[in-house]
């Protein structure tokens, strides 16, 4: 269940904390990230609830009026790659399966589905990065259709899922993770700023024996707990960071892990 690595910091705001060769456009900027941010939160649940329904139920709809899951998750993929299109100049090659009718493509086996859901997911991340800043009202209004209709539809499978009897994604409880102690000395080096995007970097400073990590676009410091001697998490949110060394041992950059993605970022000062 994993997608390409493009993740967006959330964990140090106190509230939540492809294809085709082209030119590489630059970064993102801060407000393109908060579009891929949310664009990961939906995603990663979506495909979280596809893959946990038992193939078995993919014909289940509470009425006979509503669409099947296995209807839903290829009405996704095709949503995705139609909404992503849009947004620039990178198109989906389609082959003689897409053309298949939505009911055709509703009974193929849930490993189909999934994995189809999970490239027309990739393919997205591919078109919003290389959107660079968001300038344009068009975009702006495409990333917001492509984002309320990944919302709406994991509402809808949330709902199929409870009625199922079975828990979404979003309500599953965080795995426990268990702090360790490190001294002041271990922590010093992770000292500095780390640029994620262009706008976008994490302050990391050391307070009273603890680390704290904050980001240059608001928000309280949020503490980062070790579980090793590189590896931290945060509470309260399911976020990681894993700081990374260079070959002379240097700290280098860190590695954040949230909604099934790694997104590094390099030490600046």
């Amino acid at each position: 269940m994993h997608r390409r690595a493009l993740i967006v910091l959330t964990l140090v705001l106190p509230s939540v904390l492809a294809g085709q060769s082209l030119p590489t456009p630059e970064l993102p900027n801060a407000v393109m990230l908060q579009f891929i941010r949310f664009a990961d939160i939906f995603g990663s649940r979506l495909v979280a609830a596809f893959d946990s329904i038992p193939a078995v139920r993919y014909d289940y709809r509470p009425t006979p009026s509503q669409q099947t899951i296995g209807y839903i998750a290829q009405h996704l993929e095709n949503a995705n790659y139609s909404l992503c299109e849009r947004l620039g100049v990178l198109k989906h090659p389609r082959t003689p399966k897409d053309s298949l009718s939505d009911t055709v493509k509703a009974q193929w086996p849930k490993d189909t589905l999934v994995e189809r859901l999970e490239a027309s997911l990739r393919f997205c991340d591919t078109a919003m990065e290389r959107v660079g800043k968001l300038e344009s009202p068009a975009l702006a209004s495409t990333l917001l259709a492509f984002e309320t209709d990944l919302a709406e539809h994991y509402s809808q499978i949330s709902s199929y899922m409870r009625l199922l009897g079975m828990v979404p994604p979003s309500a599953l409880p965080q795995r426990a993770r268990v702090a360790i102690e490190l001294p002041a000395s271990a922590l010093s080096p992770y000292i500095g700023v780390y640029e994620v995007a262009s706008g976008l970097e994490l302050d990391v400073t050391l307070q009273n024996g603890a680390l704290l990590i904050r980001s240059s676009i608001g928000g309280a410091p949020a503490q980062l707990w070790p579980e090793s001697n590189n590896d931290f998490f945060a509470k309260g949110v399911d976020a990681q960071v894993t700081f990374v060394r260079d070959a002379s041992g240097a700290v280098s950059g860190l590695v954040l892990h949230q909604y099934g993605r790694d997104r590094p970022a390099k030490k600046r000062r």
